[in-house]
């Protein structure tokens, strides 16, 4: 697979979705991106709270404009928060640096990312990892 379809990204989109049902999460919000950062499929439960959108849309960026997951962004903001404001500054404030969104890689190709606000950070990551291993691809957080 050399680019992320609409299909698989639906796929991505269900399972991740599901995955915030079984475990009785919040009402999430789910972007998907491709490698080229263009919006694939947002998708919103009923009940997300307002800004849940751009969070999530802003983890999935963070993630693909780095090229690393959302939780090694944050990880890399608490060590060089001056680096990670700088970046964001010139991103237009486009990043969030928090758990929740994840790369979509098919072995060696990224394809894009997954972006999941709306209930904890850790949460969200988990929903977004569900999604993108139930299409058949790696997740990767770090």
């Amino acid at each position: 697979m050399a680019e992320l379809t609409l299909d698989v990204a639906r796929k991505i989109l269900d399972a991740a979705l599901a995955k915030g049902v079984e475990k009785k999460l919040k009402p999430l919000v789910i972007t998907i991106l491709d490698a080229r950062g263009c919006v694939k499929v947002t998708a919103a439960q009923d009940g997300t709270s307002l800004m849940r959108a751009e969070i999530a849309h802003g983890k999935a960026y963070g993630a693909l404009a780095m090229g690393m997951g959302s939780r090694a962004l944050f990880q890399r903001a608490q060590e060089q928060a001056y680096f990670v404001g700088a970046v964001n500054a010139l991103a237009q404030g486009r990043l969030v640096p928090v758990p929740g969104g994840v790369l979509i890689m098919d072995g060696a190709s990224l394809l894009g990312a997954v972006g999941v606000s709306g209930d904890t950070s850790d949460n969200d990551e988990i929903c977004a990892v569900a999604g993108i291993e139930a299409a058949g691809l790696k997740a990767s957080v770090g």
